[in-house]
């Protein structure tokens, strides 16, 4: 039976937003993803896995930069028109992020100039764009000072046929263990009867709706504790030698004490958490995590004055508290010590704020460094990047309701 909901997912990284779609019913034909690192993970999980995507025979299943594929094969997306339903997906957000140097000129941000072409090539018929919350917020030191790119990208949308509206959304209120505010935006094309602005801003009305009957249903909470979501993973005395990382050693799984961990350890046949290798701390380190844990009772940046006492130049460091939210968890594993034992999180342990099942395998390095982390996408930069899958799922239950 052919789905009548299709999808391509652009700037797919390892398939957070795929793997919600999937799970509500849209059928992928194709991701488009740079990094070899996170299309293994997606290709492992959701190609090879569960058959998630209709291959087109004219595009190669591999790693893609989308100006190569608009370059070689504008006839076969112009070709689509008609038949994709959806484009899902958003640039990557480092020269936006409030969180890294929030750079006018980071090449990165032309990758918007790619996505509305792209858009204007295939036509569909809706379209999810996301970015980080910084995306809304002026550039102040610029050639063009107060530029804001997410009006720029909803004028561009507007002149090229489609009715948009876009807002700040927290995940952290549907379902999701994290405090993650990301700008979504919502385009309908105007080829469609009655088509209008409004109607863009009703997904968001929808979404608000639907999140207590979909959570409810799968017997999960709408604000999830970050205990809720990891004392089954916690115990870092037993463990095992990491199967993927000559030298490390690995958490085993614990009883698992919650409706959220229950969720994700579904359809999970494996006795060892894929991913969960500890970090190897230095005693320094180790006792250093100890004090903060015991004079840090919030779960936000320590002070400035505590960094100074103990010597630190890190801009982050947040000691995670058992009932409370994480914070926005980024591609950098340091900035963030786990709520009970003195140390960072696995890349499971990150999985799991996120909302990806056990069962989602995670491929290539566990983390990098130096320069490399400007070409590099590791696991943790991989978890770090991806839209939660149980939001993603929320938001294809919506979008079908859309239209």
């Amino acid at each position: 039976m052919t789905c009548k909901h299709t999808y391509i997912d652009l700037f797919s990284g390892c398939g957070g937003l795929s793997l919600g779609l999937n799970r509500s019913g849209w059928k992928g034909l194709f991701a488009i993803e740079k990094s070899p690192h996170a299309f293994q993970t997606l290709e492992h999980n959701l190609i090879q896995k569960v058959q998630h995507f209709k291959w087109p025979k004219w595009l190669p299943q591999e790693t893609h930069d989308i100006n190569d594929v608009i370059e070689n094969y504008s006839d076969k997306l112009k070709m689509l028109r008609g038949k994709v339903t959806l484009i899902a997906g958003g640039p990557p957000c480092q020269g936006f992020s409030i969180a890294g140097q929030r750079n006018e000129n980071d090449e990165r941000n032309k990758l918007i100039n790619s996505y509305i072409e792209f858009i204007s090539l295939v036509r569909p018929k809706l379209i999810f764009f996301e970015n980080v919350k910084g995306f809304t917020m002026e550039f102040k030191n610029n050639k063009q000072k107060g530029r804001n790119y997410s009006q720029i990208v909803t004028n561009n949308l507007t002149t090229i046929g489609y009715h948009v509206y876009g807002k700040l959304i927290n995940f952290g209120d549907y379902g999701i263990p994290q405090k993650r505010t990301r700008f979504i935006l919502i385009g309908i094309s105007a080829d469609i009867e009655s088509a209008s602005v409004e109607n863009a801003k009703s997904f968001f009305e929808l979404l608000e709706k639907n999140k207590f009957s979909f959570l409810a249903e799968k017997k999960l909470s709408v604000n999830p504790t970050i205990e809720e979501a990891l004392s089954d993973l916690s115990s870092s005395k037993t463990s095992i030698e990491t199967p993927d990382r000559k030298g490390f050693r690995s958490g085993v799984y614990q009883k698992a004490k919650s409706n959220y961990q229950r969720y994700l350890r579904k359809e999970n046949e494996e006795k060892i958490p894929n991913s969960h290798s500890f970090a190897k701390h230095s005693e320094v380190v180790t006792e250093r995590f100890r004090y903060i844990q015991s004079v840090s009772k919030e779960c936000k940046n320590i002070p400035d004055q505590l960094k100074s006492k103990l010597g630190l130049k890190t801009q982050v460091l947040v000691p995670l508290q058992a009932n409370s939210q994480a914070p926005t968890i980024t591609s950098n594993p340091d900035d963030i010590i786990h709520y009970c034992e003195p140390r960072i999180l696995t890349v499971r342990e990150y999985a799991r704020l996120q909302s990806f099942p056990d069962w989602y395998v995670f491929k290539g390095k566990y983390t990098t460094g130096g320069k490399l982390r400007k070409i590099e996408v590791p696991r943790y930069t991989q978890v770090g990047n991806a839209i939660p899958p149980l939001f993603s799922e929320q938001v294809g239950v919506t979008l079908k309701q859309l239209i």
